[in-house]
């Protein structure tokens, strides 16, 4: 949303807000999910104990038909191949490592061209590096991935999206200036209590818990950092299926720590907006890849995915930024699933920020999917008031742009100081990390603040 339109939504009272975050629900759902649901999630559940060869086939197939269509109906692509032999593009190993920096440059050269952007959707992603992405989607992608997450990230754990259930993210669903409760709205279309991770903090995280037994949430999605937060006010009789975490890897003593209080397990869960990989937690403790999502490799340990399910944009050995170990192909994992696993995650380890009143401030990278004129951005905070801003200008950056990225950070943190430093690039981390978040300040500082 721009400013204009946050100010009104924000002056609105809560009941009014959760009315307008219904109507967008109702439309969401519209969209996610047809009448071909059931029948995707079923198929989905049937292939988890596809074996190797099964898969090898499978992907063969529909490796063969994404590279041909990004080949012959891609513009980038076809720029790329054009004099050369099919049989070197029918390889997957002949295709050039594709960048974070070159899908946002090129943006939609990346489309195929039989494409109708007007009936697409289109979703704005900085992910984990602070870079702004457009990713456009078809009507049948959005439903196939939504259907994949239907059948293993609820319907492993025992529920489905007609139960109710809450999500702790990253929207400013209430001022962050607001004081008192409720930071949170009611989604009817989604079934969905949307909490904002912006407020948590020691003097609201009951206010939340009794939010979530008031609601009758069946179970709840969030930032490890955030349901840590929640946790430490102690247990709930809120009879919750699962925890399931997203965007940040479960730190050491949080999953002990929010099982004990919430009375349920964690189950971890990794993915990404460009819909390239993806894995889930079994009740094992293995983090099974979605095959479907993507062909997996490594290059020197950083993963490097094809995704095989948007083929109206495809995204050709897409350079994820991430870390990880793979399995091998196929699983004999107790679950008695056959699907392969993810050894380890080694990245996406951004720092959680703090405010004096004591939040956890888990993701900031809502602020970099406003449209900023932004090539890269790093939040680096060193003190709890103040944060410095580390910015790769692009171009149409102005003054305005500047007035707007402060603005949109202390909507997220409150009354803090921050200040912009344009850079050439955004320092690398060990390995080459990029890290969107740093924060500085000393843990004996941060124990002051949490008192």
């Amino acid at each position: 949303m721009n400013a204009r339109v946050m100010r009104i939504y924000h002056g609105m009272p809560p009941a009014v807000r959760s009315i307008a975050a219904s109507v967008r629900g109702y439309k969401l759902r519209r969209l996610r999910y047809g009448s071909e649901t059931e029948r995707l999630v079923a198929e989905a559940l049937e292939r988890d104990s596809w074996t190797a060869e099964r898969w090898r086939g499978w992907r063969e197939e529909r490796l063969a038909f994404l590279l041909h269509r990004a080949a012959t109906q891609v513009p980038y692509y076809r720029a790329l191949w054009t004099g050369r032999r099919r049989g070197e593009w029918e390889r997957l190993e002949n295709w050039p490592v594709l960048t974070k920096d070159a899908v946002r440059a090129n943006g939609r050269a990346l489309v195929a061209e039989d494409c109708d952007l007007r009936r697409m959707s289109c979703d704005h992603t900085s992910g984990t590096s602070g870079k702004p992405l457009e990713l456009w989607l078809s009507e049948g992608t959005v439903r196939g991935w939504y259907a994949l997450f239907e059948a293993r990230c609820r319907r492993w754990y025992g529920v489905s999206r007609d139960d109710r259930w809450a999500i702790l993210g990253g929207q400013l669903v209430a001022p962050a200036s607001q004081k008192k409760p409720p930071f949170w709205v009611w989604n009817a279309g989604l079934n969905q209590l949307y909490c904002s991770v912006y407020h948590i903090s020691p003097s609201t995280a009951g206010a939340y818990l009794e939010a979530l037994r008031r609601y009758r949430v069946r179970y709840v999605v969030g930032y490890p950092s955030a349901l840590d937060a929640l946790a430490e006010a102690g247990a709930r009789e809120l009879g919750l299926a699962a925890a399931i975490t997203n965007a940040e890897p479960v730190l050491p003593g949080q999953r002990e720590r929010i099982e004990a209080a919430f009375g349920c397990p964690v189950r971890e869960t990794y993915g990404m907006s460009e819909i390239v990989a993806a894995a889930n937690e079994c009740e094992q403790g293995s983090m099974h890849v979605w095959p479907e999502a993507g062909a997996l490799e490594t290059v020197d340990g950083e993963l490097i995915s094809t995704g095989l399910m948007n083929a109206d944009m495809p995204l050709i050995r897409y350079q994820t930024g991430d870390r990880v170990v793979l399995g091998g192909e196929e699983s004999d994992c107790a679950c008695g699933r056959r699907l392969p696993v993810l050894a380890a995650i080694e990245g996406r380890s951004d720092d959680v920020l703090y405010t004096a009143d004591g939040r956890r401030v888990g993701r900031l990278d809502p602020v970099f999917k406003a449209s900023l004129p932004i090539q890269e951005a790093q939040i680096v905070q060193e003190s709890l008031d103040r944060v410095r801003v580390l910015y790769v200008a692009d171009a149409g950056w102005s003054r305005e742009s500047g007035v707007e990225l402060r603005r949109l950070i202390r909507d997220r943190m409150g009354d803090v100081e921050v200040v912009l430093e344009a850079v050439e690039r955004v320092p690398r981390g060990a390995n080459g990390k990029f890290r969107a978040v740093v924060c500085k300040i000393p843990a004996e500082e941060i124990a002051h603040a949490a008192r």
